[in-house]
């Protein structure tokens, strides 16, 4: 019965904003029509739809130029007075790039020796190849090893001999690390 619930609910969050979106669009259509419809020849009834399109699409570039553009104005402003915030925030925005952005950093799932002289080994992602930027020694690699159940981890530079390449999919690996190893990878 907690199942039926659950999914209920679940159904509820994904019908309701396709629901009323669908009866905003029919319902600007109706008016629309309704106000242009009498000045229209009968075969060009179906204007009101590409009306229709161009109005969504001003009202997205209005509110992309008048709200978003100023906001983000400020708030970049904002940002170049408090050099700390600055720095967490854009740690945090590029963080957030690797998951859903163009960016994918998390591309090469690994499996990193502890120590030496272990058997212990954990589940993390190269991110960078490139360290010598950094006056690292080549043979070195940027590890970052998550937590379960949480959206911190930690750095580490790892010798490429303590690394092995694990073969499935970072969306799979992760979604493991996270689930603090409880969820199962598709074969």
């Amino acid at each position: 019965m907690n199942n039926i619930k659950s999914y209920f609910f679940k159904g509820l969050l994904y019908i309701v904003p396709v629901a009323a979106l669908v009866w905003v669009i029919v319902k600007s259509y109706t008016v629309l029509n309704s106000i242009i419809g009498d000045f229209l020849p009968e075969n060009m009834k179906y204007l009101g739809i590409i009306i229709l399109l161009i109005i969504i699409t001003a009202f997205g570039y209005l509110g992309s130029v008048i709200i978003t553009s100023p906001i983000k104005i400020f708030f970049r402003k904002l940002l170049e007075k408090a050099p700390l915030l600055k720095t967490i925030y854009s740690s945090v925005q590029d963080l957030m790039n690797t998951f859903v952005g163009d960016k994918k950093g998390f591309s090469n799932p690994v499996l990193v020796k502890v120590y030496e002289n272990s058997t212990i080994e954990r589940i993390g992602f190269i991110t960078n190849e490139d360290v010598e930027s950094l006056n690292i020694a080549s043979g070195k690699v940027l590890v970052y090893l998550p937590h379960s159940y949480a959206i911190s981890g930690q750095l580490f530079v790892v010798e490429t001999k303590y690394i092995k390449s694990i073969d499935k999919s970072s969306a799979e690996v992760m979604k493991l690390i996270i689930s603090g190893g409880v969820t199962e990878i598709d074969e």
